[in-house]
């Protein structure tokens, strides 16, 4: 029912994945200039992934690092806003923490009701990729919705 809502409106939501790389604001420029139409809402959604494991750092050393991830989260949605307003598309940030972020994508998407996801890719080789995993790949495979993962020509 909120689908067909979504279509009667006009507004589709589309789930934005970003992070600080490069291909995250070029995946961004590539939905704009490809495939972004009038009435679609982007929900800008970084979800940072944790690496701090307090138990081995002194109280003052982890409000430190929540410090400096803050003010990296608060240029990011400064440069995506800004970007977005820029672009005249209608947006928003949230920020999700979770372990694994594909995980925090797929759930906000299906909370948010969002008509697909939109993404970038890190361009890591097959090695790597099975390794450390990847989110991008994640995302497609665990999303309710249909996912655009955009890949910078420089990672072909």
């Amino acid at each position: 029912m909120a689908e067909m809502e979504q279509v009667e409106s006009g507004q589709r939501i589309v789930v934005m994945a970003v992070d600080n790389s490069e291909n995250s604001l070029w995946a961004f420029t590539w939905y704009v200039q490809n495939f972004h139409q009038a009435g679609n809402k982007v929900l800008f959604l970084h979800s940072p992934e944790s690496y701090i494991n307090a138990t081995t750092m002194s109280p003052g050393r982890v409000l430190e690092c929540q410090r400096e991830a803050d003010a990296k989260t608060s240029e990011l949605k400064d440069k995506f806003i800004a970007k977005a307003n820029a672009d005249n598309v209608e947006a928003e940030f949230f920020v999700e923490s979770a372990e694994k972020p594909g995980h925090a994508i797929c759930e906000f998407a299906q909370k948010h009701e969002a008509t697909f996801i939109v993404t970038g890719t890190r361009g890591m080789g097959k090695l790597r990729r099975t390794l450390l995993g990847s989110v991008s790949d994640f995302v497609v495979h665990h999303s309710h919705v249909p996912v655009l993962v955009c890949r910078h020509t420089k990672d072909k």
